[in-house]
């Protein structure tokens, strides 16, 4: 099966447990979590992300976010290219709004630390009862509708409350000068066709990034589509540190020819 067609599968399951899930990425609970001083099962998913970033970059947005799932069924409606720019910056105003409120509530409540992985689930299982659906409709309708409206995972964009902790964790990760999955470009082999710009469901500008061969950008989910669908293999995976001198002939995943050898920074 090819790689897209996987990512795309496991998207869609994502998706459909999503009832199961929603509470262990929910950004409510968190925050009732700190008011009685508990960790709870939200806190430890995003602390893993941080973790699990530093490596991996955002492929949990490629491969496994429910919301992403949600988001690639609306590309069917509306495939757009939603605008960005500055606008993508507001999902770190919600998300830092968001860290300040859950540290002052642990901060301020008085009495002992505890951890519970399940707290407000039903034996772990989020949706439970009539009621809990309809905090579920709510968030499909939030994260569904505007995909259908504005284009290609507009939510990812400017109001997910997830990403930033990722980002997060990726520049950790350069700082402390840690190789993890990146994507990386030869612009001599690239004919302009443009597949990969079309291809993205991010809706970057990939192909002006192959030009720049600076392939890095927080929006960034390591898709793979663009390494799948250009016909010239220019664009390939790599494990690498930010900035470090890579050869074409061990990259990871190679898509296709070498350029005989020679280095370029990541």
């Amino acid at each position: 099966m090819k790689r897209q067609s996987i990512r795309k599968l496991t998207l869609i399951t994502a998706m459909l447990l999503f009832p199961i899930t929603i509470y262990y990425f929910s950004p409510a609970l968190i925050i009732m979590g700190a008011m009685e001083r508990i960790i709870n099962g939200s806190f430890i998913v995003f602390l893993v992300m941080i973790i699990g970033s530093i490596f991996l970059g955002r492929l949990f947005c490629a491969y496994l976010c429910p919301m992403g799932g949600m988001q690639e069924c609306a590309m069917l409606v509306n495939s757009k290219n939603p605008k960005q720019g500055w606008k993508n910056n507001i999902k770190y105003v919600i998300w830092l709004v968001w860290i300040i409120t859950i540290i002052t509530c642990f901060i301020f409540k008085k009495q002992e630390l505890t951890v519970n992985f399940f707290y407000m689930t039903d034996h772990g299982i989020s949706i439970a009862n009539i009621y809990d659906y309809v905090i579920y409709y709510i968030v499909v309708f939030l994260v569904f509708i505007p995909s259908v409206i504005f284009g290609k995972r507009i939510f990812c964009h400017y109001f997910c409350w997830i990403a930033p902790f990722m980002v997060l964790g990726m520049k950790l990760g350069d700082v402390l000068h840690i190789k993890r999955v990146r994507l990386h470009a030869n612009k001599d082999m690239c004919i302009n066709c443009h597949l990969c710009d079309k291809s993205c469901p991010m809706g970057l500008n990939v192909s002006e990034k192959v030009r720049t061969e600076i392939m890095n950008d927080r929006e960034c989910i390591l898709c793979g589509a663009c390494v799948d669908n250009c016909p010239k293999k220019v664009i390939s995976y790599t494990l690498g540190k930010k900035g470090e001198k890579i050869n074409e002939k061990n990259k990871i995943c190679a898509a296709g020819a070498s350029s005989g050898g020679r280095t370029k920074r990541i």
